[in-house]
């Protein structure tokens, strides 16, 4: 079903539609379509290279289920879609007598959609963090095949925040998808052979989760030897210096899904990474921007 905002504006298509109820913000050229739902964290619930057909993100076997969450739930009970944002903790924690829940506080929430950035074709989403005093915001442009992500974090208080962020998309793998990584990022991963065949590698117990770290290169993607399918994750390894990836291989609940994680914090704890001094800080009324480009191809 279709809503009657449908625009073009030069070579990039936009649209609102509603699925399940929800509205899905949709952005797309002759390349790349990509959809947002702002109202359930404005979770990214389909990259789709229009070329070759390929349906990057990943939902559980039983469907594309879209639902509320109360903040309070745990992850595992969510639509379990595509890709969420964690802030400003993965795992539950306790920081400054704040109970902090399961990967954190803006992927179970609605956000703010600009109107007037969406009339431009810029899908910028905003939230106010309850339990931490901190404003969100992320603008996601459609540019041939590439998303980009332009992050803001806005510490509203008058003493230091520590924050862990992190990229969350659960993507779907194909036979053939292999792990590309820079050298100097592998070498710091020479312990864990699966990443060398994730497509087909089972990891002890059935799901792992590594993290690089510190990163001197911003780099990681999945290329298909046998398609030539290709997803690539770019950053700045100032901004985030550390690459989580996750894999499940019916270790966690039965699911089988892969995770490429750019983030700012070699743990998934907020409470040991402030503890450890592994994660940023903003000052007093600080702002901190970041930026992730996503690729696909061919």
């Amino acid at each position: 079903m279709t809503m009657d905002l449908i625009e073009k504006t030069a070579a990039l298509d936009r649209e609102i539609r509603l699925e399940q109820d929800f509205e899905r913000y949709v952005l797309g050229n002759d390349r790349v379509e990509v959809s947002t739902v702002p109202e359930l964290g404005a979770k990214i619930v389909s990259l789709k290279n229009l070329r070759t057909g390929r349906e990057w993100m990943w939902h559980p076997a039983a469907g594309l289920k879209l639902f509320r969450n109360h903040p309070r739930d745990d992850f595992s009970a969510s639509p379990l879609v595509g890709m969420d944002e964690c802030l400003p903790t993965i795992a539950p924690c306790e920081w400054e007598k704040r109970k902090l829940t399961d990967h954190g506080e803006v992927w179970c929430r609605p956000w703010c959609v600009d109107h007037s950035a969406w009339d431009r074709g810029v899908l910028k989403t905003s939230i106010r963090l309850c339990f931490s005093p901190l404003d969100f915001e992320r603008a996601l442009e459609l540019r041939e095949n590439e998303v980009l992500l332009n992050y803001r974090l806005q510490n509203r208080s008058q003493g230091q925040e520590p924050f862990l962020w992190a990229m969350h998309p659960l993507l779907r793998l194909r036979s053939g998808d292999g792990l590309v990584l820079p050298a100097s990022t592998r070498s710091l991963l020479k312990e864990h052979n699966w990443i060398d065949a994730v497509d087909s590698a089972i990891p002890g117990g059935g799901c792992s989760k590594l993290f690089a770290w510190p990163l001197s290169e911003g780099f990681a993607g999945i290329h298909n030897q046998n398609t030539g399918d290709w997803l690539q994750f770019e950053w700045s390894p100032v901004e985030n210096n550390t690459l989580g990836l996750w894999r499940s291989c019916g270790g966690w609940y039965g699911h089988d899904h892969f995770a490429i994680e750019p983030t700012n914090a070699n743990g998934d704890s907020l409470d040991q990474a402030a503890r450890q001094k592994r994660c940023r800080v903003l000052a007093a009324s600080e702002t901190a921007t970041w930026q992730i480009r996503l690729r696909v191809g061919p």
